[in-house]
């Protein structure tokens, strides 16, 4: 490939400020990368924290480009990668943390260790949305919580990135599943497999009505605050286990402790931070390909599209708290 090629990118030069459309050199795959043209980018709310200068536990500093979620073509690959070939459809969390070039751009050089072959059953245009939220509901159902078949599921927030994807893990694993979320969502969430539960019903009422007062086998939180502490209320008594994906507050433990419940807090991040593990993430993206080959997991997707120039408008949509679904950013429009 031509050492001087180039390509577009949105780039973050200052926190706090929009992103702008730039032209910068096009990477090149090192040792154990993949390089990836990108077909589309999938957004995530902590996409649009790090662009306002509030997400300092991404370690994502300016100026850089965002994107955590990807999915496209490889176009190269580097030295000692075995697995993948020019031309493979493949997709992963793969950068806009810890330093990383993101996937708002044209093309990016990535660890090969945290690609997956991309789903046959799915455009890639929708796979990008899945990367990030099904590592998370992973490491916490799966490597946490080892959730098992004839087990009962809460998920709170079951609507959301990560708790739709935490409800139709756990109903692929034959556990019974229920799911909070807001009136409108209830079509959402029975559509996933779940049983709705109404997001504002008091967590006494819940436990009693669900499950006679037993308690949970598990509780996904996807929230933090206050749903954690509810969380901790929902939990089985004698090996209930109640997972977060957002547990950074303080909280009493004391109503865990006294039902003689384990705590798991998932950290998604880390693997892309320190370097660890990431051969893992790859692991669990070909889990997701083969439960969306086999018809069992699909995303939530915003009815809205963007293109790369319209990157700003789809941070700002997620956001708002308003998209409805995972908002993806096309690149192939440019």
């Amino acid at each position: 490939m031509n050492a001087n090629a180039t390509m577009t990118a949105l780039r973050l030069d200052t926190a706090g400020q929009s992103m702008s459309l730039v032209t910068v050199a096009r990477p090149v795959a090192g040792p154990g990368e993949v390089l990836v043209r990108i077909a589309a980018a999938g957004l995530n709310p902590l996409d649009a924290k790090i662009r306002a200068g509030q997400g300092g536990h991404a370690r994502q500093p300016a100026p850089s480009v965002l994107g955590i979620d990807m999915a496209g073509r490889v176009e190269a690959v580097g030295p000692g990668v075995e697995g993948f070939a020019p031309g493979d459809a493949v997709y992963g969390m793969t950068g806009g943390v810890g330093g990383v070039q993101g996937s708002l751009a044209q093309f990016a050089a990535v660890d090969a260790r945290l690609l997956a072959h991309a789903p046959s059953a799915m455009p890639l245009t929708e796979a990008a949305a899945l990367p990030l939220v099904f590592i998370t509901a992973w490491e916490g159902l799966v490597d946490r919580a080892n959730v098992q078949a004839g087990q009962s599921v809460l998920v709170i927030a079951g609507a959301g990135g990560v708790g739709s994807m935490a409800v139709q893990l756990a109903v692929a694993r034959g556990a019974r599943v229920s799911a909070t979320g807001s009136v409108a969502q209830k079509t959402i969430i029975e559509g996933l497999g779940a049983t709705w539960i109404d997001r504002d019903a008091p967590i006494n009422d819940v436990v009693e009505t669900h499950t006679g007062g037993e308690g949970f086998d598990i509780v996904y939180d996807t929230l933090g605050g206050a749903t954690l502490d509810a969380a901790f209320v929902a939990a089985r008594r004698y090996g209930g286990h109640v997972v977060s994906s957002l547990g950074w507050g303080t909280h009493a433990l004391a109503p865990l402790s006294f039902r003689a419940a384990t705590y798991s807090g998932v950290f998604t991040l880390m693997p892309l931070l320190i370097g660890k593990g990431r051969e893992h993430h790859g692991e669990i993206m070909a889990e997701a390909t083969r439960l969306v080959d086999a018809g069992k997991l699909r995303p939530v997707l915003s009815a809205r599209r963007f293109g790369l120039a319209e990157g700003n408008a789809a941070l700002d949509l997620v956001e708002s708290g308003r998209a409805g679904g995972k908002v993806v950013v096309l690149l192939d429009s440019i």
